[in-house]
């Protein structure tokens, strides 16, 4: 097989491809041949060796947090019917996911839906998870207005579509005019370059903020919900989570969110079988990881990234 390793901490560069033997799918486990890899924000932290006590990973290590694909061998205790069928799974801290073969526990095994594409199973493995998630934790009505910023992004897209589905008027906020166009294509009723100075002074207060952003970002979105409103803290990407609350504001954080295993397969379960349009804008080679984590590094990367072999 093909995989990428990191045999240090650093730039994109340190992602490396390497070929290795097929994995031998151990007790309980399942071997993938992967169509299409996941990427998270996150990931280029751990990279970077910003990962800190959250993401306690050290290299060598290969990254790769979930994978799509289809089941090609199962080890013991596995039921051997999960051969030959597209699944979509997380592969752990252990990774791996970035390779054309992966390993997962049959626990975290979803059945892939007949008509879903795999690299559509892939971009919804955590994006669309987190956002079904998040509108249980603040919920949407017929009727609200919502600010969701960071809403470029994979989940910020997903999060735009499920608003506007439950009748809520999104405004949207991102950064430079060809994300702000697409956003428009996902039904957002207005759109906000937040990288302009003063980016909230033209706003009415809002009903709920879904935050993604985080940092300076997410400071100046807080100042527009109205009392008694909602704010989820859930992003970081633009210096941290969302610092400080307002007593008048139910404020929930990335914790509310944080999901043990059988509640995230019932929602990636759920995400599949709605579906969601993932705004999947760039799609790489295995080979060009490098790249695929220079643009979501450099914000110059739209919706969802995805690897492919």
């Amino acid at each position: 097989m093909r995989v990428i390793e990191v045999a240090r901490f650093g730039d994109p560069s340190v992602l490396v491809l390497t070929s290795a033997p097929d994995p031998r799918p151990g007790p309980g486990q399942v071997r993938i041949a992967v169509a299409a890899s996941d990427t998270l924000w996150l990931e280029t932290m751990v990279r970077a060796g910003r990962g800190g006590q959250f993401f306690p990973v050290e290299p060598p290590y290969r990254p790769g947090v979930g994978a799509a694909g289809t089941v090609t061998a199962v080890g013991s205790g596995v039921d051997p019917q999960w051969t030959g069928r597209r699944v979509v799974a997380r592969t752990g801290h252990a990774g791996g996911g970035y390779a054309t073969v992966a390993l997962a526990a049959e626990a975290a095994l979803v059945a892939i839906p007949e008509g879903v594409p795999d690299r559509t199973a892939a971009a919804v493995l955590h994006d669309g998870v987190t956002a079904l998630a998040l509108l249980d934790v603040a919920p949407i009505a017929a009727g609200d207005r919502v600010l969701i910023t960071a809403a470029a992004g994979g989940m910020g897209a997903i999060l735009v579509q499920l608003a506007t589905a439950a009748g809520a008027t999104v405004i949207a906020a991102a950064r430079g005019a060809a994300k702000l166009a697409r956003l428009r294509d996902l039904g957002a009723a207005a759109v906000v370059d937040y990288s302009e100075p003063g980016w909230t002074a033209g706003l009415d207060p809002v009903d709920t903020v879904l935050d993604g952003a985080g940092g300076d970002y997410g400071r100046a979105a807080l100042t527009l919900v109205r009392p008694g409103g909602r704010f989820s803290g859930h992003g970081m990407p633009a210096g941290g989570f969302t610092a400080g609350t307002r007593p008048d504001v139910t404020a929930t954080g990335i914790q509310a969110v944080q999901l043990p295993p059988e509640r995230h397969r019932a929602y990636l379960a759920r995400a599949l079988s709605m579906a969601l349009r993932p705004l999947i804008g760039q799609v790489y080679p295995l080979s060009e990881a490098p790249a695929a984590h220079r643009g979501m590094e450099e914000r110059t990367a739209v919706g969802k990234t995805i690897l492919v072999p």
